[in-house]
């Protein structure tokens, strides 16, 4: 195996070496070079020997001690995403509607981007050499999203005949010291109550190997002609998912000192329940999920507004989100409000483009945006989440656009406003209202 160099950085070790774009990195070290894992890793070792293959047939060895050696590849990975193999009866991507950029399509379930990014893979899409070489360089935390324990369900859940074998991966996992993060997309009535308990059970005896397990609400669309019919959850069934989780975590913490398994937000929002204070969430390990996201965010925002004591540069400022976090964030708002005497907008964007079932604030699109903000007086910038800009692939075609692919500069000149965006963290969503940051 080889990997193509597709460029040198001008007057670095490689460049000096002769190395050209074009060439092939054969090994490091004596170890065939596949991807960006096997790179890095081997490039971190000291006394490092490079191999190459030049485009003139001749090869060549390159040594260093440096690890910024120069090369340059046409993509992050080195090699092409692996695709998923998977018809998961509740994947998002089967719900899009027709019309968006192709890379909103693609179906990733690969085991880099687990590592580097932080994705979830099913383990279905997972080779021997892959696996090994987790155990080998004991790369953690893997994050799996593993849906159901019982081995008939999966394969019915996820339309993969190797769905339910590719659960002992897990053991072999456990058993090699490897850490992992684990979720259960729920849908009502088929992998929640009983299978969720068996789930959760099953999971917990991999502790302290898996080291948390999130369950997260099934998202539906409106886009689902022709697709397996399933139903949302409502206050009954996402109090019952509640109850059933919070058994256990209080088990957990008596046996372990923590929780161990987490329900998201959303079941909390819908089941109308008061959110779990910041002990519960045991250090947030499931926070990018979705788990423990709208109290850390309140927490962060209330502590910065009781020691932030700046005179606001602003008069009047508007942030826009999902149904789901409007109450909390408008809430916090409103109380700034108070403190600094400023006036500060919270529009609650509704989901028209995937259907009002679709309450999070990361699947808002710039078309309901501009749509529900048109003609309103957005003071002297509109402020919103990061999470609405997805570019993460650091596909250049991604940047800067919303899911239905109107930028945020077109989102910026259709609504003749400055818009700013923040990440999840609430102090700093404060400081930015304020203008102080």
């Amino acid at each position: 195996m080889s990997v193509k160099i597709s460029g040198v950085k001008k007057n670095s070790l490689c460049y000096v070496k002769g190395i050209k774009a074009g060439d092939e990195l054969l090994k490091i070290n004596g170890k065939e070079i596949m991807d960006v894992l096997d790179f890095d890793f081997y490039m971190a070792e000291q006394n490092v020997t490079m191999t190459f293959k030049c485009v003139d047939g001749r090869f060549r060895v390159v040594k260093t001690n440096s690890t910024d050696c120069g090369l340059e590849f046409d993509t992050y990975l080195m090699d092409k995403q692996q695709h998923c193999k998977n018809k998961c009866i509740f994947c998002f991507i089967d719900q899009l509607p027709k019309g968006l950029r192709p890379s909103l399509y693609f179906k990733d379930d690969d085991s880099r981007l687990s590592f580097l990014f932080g994705n979830y893979i099913t383990l279905t899409n997972i080779s021997e050499h892959e696996i090994e070489r987790i155990i080998s360089m004991h790369i953690s935390p893997v994050n799996i999203s593993v849906h159901t324990m019982n081995p008939e369900l999966r394969v019915q859940m996820m339309k993969n005949k190797n769905a339910g074998e590719s659960l002992k991966i897990i053991k072999r996992l456990a058993d090699a010291g490897i850490k992992m993060n684990t979720q259960l997309v729920l849908c009502p009535g088929i992998n929640d109550g009983d299978e969720l308990r068996r789930s959760i059970e099953e999971l917990s005896s991999f502790y302290p190997s898996v080291q948390s397990i999130a369950a997260v609400p099934v998202g539906l669309t409106k886009f689902r002609d022709g697709l397996e019919k399933l139903e949302p959850y409502n206050k009954e069934t996402a109090g019952e998912t509640i109850d059933i989780i919070e058994e256990y975590s209080q088990k957990f913490r008596k046996e372990y000192g923590m929780g161990l398994v987490y329900p998201a937000d959303e079941f909390f929002i819908k089941a109308e329940r008061e959110l779990p204070s910041a002990e519960y969430y045991d250090g947030y390990p499931q926070i990018e999920n979705g788990v423990g996201l709208v109290r850390s965010f309140n927490d962060d925002f209330l502590d910065e507004l009781e020691y932030c004591n700046e005179k606001p540069k602003h008069k009047k400022v508007t942030l826009a989100t999902g149904a789901d976090f409007y109450p909390f964030l408008n809430a916090l708002c409103q109380k700034a409000e108070e403190k600094y005497g400023m006036e500060i907008v919270v529009k609650k964007i509704i989901n028209n483009f995937f259907g009002e079932t679709i309450t999070v604030s990361g699947l808002v699109t710039g078309i309901d945006l501009y749509e529900q903000l048109k003609g309103c007086d957005l003071g002297e910038y509109l402020l919103l989440p990061s999470s609405m800009i997805s570019d993460y692939t650091n596909h250049t075609e991604n940047k800067n656009k919303f899911l239905d692919d109107m930028t945020l500069e077109e989102l910026e000149e259709r609504l003749n406003t400055k818009i700013i965006l923040t990440n999840g963290d609430g102090g700093q969503v404060l400081k930015v209202l304020l203008g102080v940051e």
